[in-house]
């Protein structure tokens, strides 16, 4: 049993750090152990826990259920141990995030605010700009980003997939002939994002893919302002459904091509390489993680 247990927090400790060497040299072992322990508790279950490759962990579905078990046993016995020392759990000091403006009307607000709510002696300060800032030279803890990741030697971990929706003004759609075909796209008027390339991928119903290259109208940095934008009619836009979803409800757009979906964005959460393993930018990470998959697990019980 001892020697489950130490290899559950070994297991909890490598996801927690995203590699084998991260984990070994936050727990003050060698790589080799921690992958021993992992292969020994994947044996005792039979199951896989981690998909591997040369740069890469990555959870199975089966790794991500005996996660939350792994931290639950982790957190009790810190506050066991933080009990009989003495030693206060409640976290206190300073947080500071960025984040892209839009996700000022995104659920990930509600689990900020959850946060706060919860360690109440944590003060937080939020950057709410499309443009990514320097977390090492501007001395913020945390980004959240969407989409590919540039290797800038940060730790990260995802959060989500961002979904969106190809959308147009009532008036634009009727001045063009209905579309049957993403390539039919390409000679209308689009709204670009400064910070994304001019192409779109769409996949349709039976997975296949059909990429779009265009050149826009008008460019701007605020996915906001592209909405916007396309609300008064300027040209075809993709922003993040829950954006969309109003506005079409309330006939200022219209999704175009609905056969076809544009495809989703990953979002990351980023923070420098040596924020204290105990600290609050861990903590907020962790936070959000299990909001985010206590969220999912409770929409497929509704839709059961």
């Amino acid at each position: 049993m001892l020697d489950d247990l130490r290899a559950l927090a070994v297991f909890a400790k490598t996801v927690q750090h995203g590699s084998f060497r991260a984990a070994a040299k936050a727990l003050g072992l060698s790589p080799s152990v921690v992958s021993h322990h992992v292969s020994a508790l994947e044996r005792r279950l039979a199951v896989a826990l981690l998909y591997r490759s040369t740069r890469h962990l990555s959870l199975t579905s089966e790794g991500e259920r005996l996660l939350a078990s792994a931290r639950a046993m982790l957190l009790a016995a810190e506050q066991g141990l933080g009990g009989l020392s003495g030693r206060s759990l409640q976290p206190f000091g300073h947080l500071r995030i960025t984040l892209p403006a839009f996700f000022s009307r995104a659920n990930l607000i509600t689990q900020i605010a959850a946060f706060a709510r919860e360690f109440p002696k944590v003060t937080v300060s939020m950057d709410f700009s499309d443009r990514p800032r320097d977390l090492i030279r501007e001395g913020i803890d945390l980004a959240v980003r969407v989409g590919d990741l540039k290797d800038s030697g940060l730790k990260s971990t995802k959060l989500f997939d961002l979904q969106r929706t190809l959308v147009a003004s009532p008036d634009l759609v009727r001045a063009h002939a209905k579309p049957r075909h993403p390539a039919d796209l390409a000679a209308w008027d689009w709204i670009g994002l400064s910070m994304r390339a001019d192409t779109k991928r769409f996949i349709d119903r039976k997975g296949a893919p059909a990429d779009v290259a265009f050149t826009p109208r008008i460019v701007v940095d605020s996915v906001d302002a592209a909405c916007q934008f396309a609300i008064a009619g300027l040209g075809l836009a993709s922003p993040p459904t829950f954006l969309a979803e109003p506005e079409i409800a309330a006939g200022r757009l219209v999704e175009v091509l609905p056969g076809w979906q544009t495809t989703s964005l990953g979002v990351y959460a980023l923070w420098p390489a040596n924020a204290p393993l105990d600290g609050l930018t861990q903590r907020f990470v962790a936070f959000v993680t299990e909001s985010g998959r206590s969220s999912r697990t409770d929409v497929v019980r509704r839709a059961r």
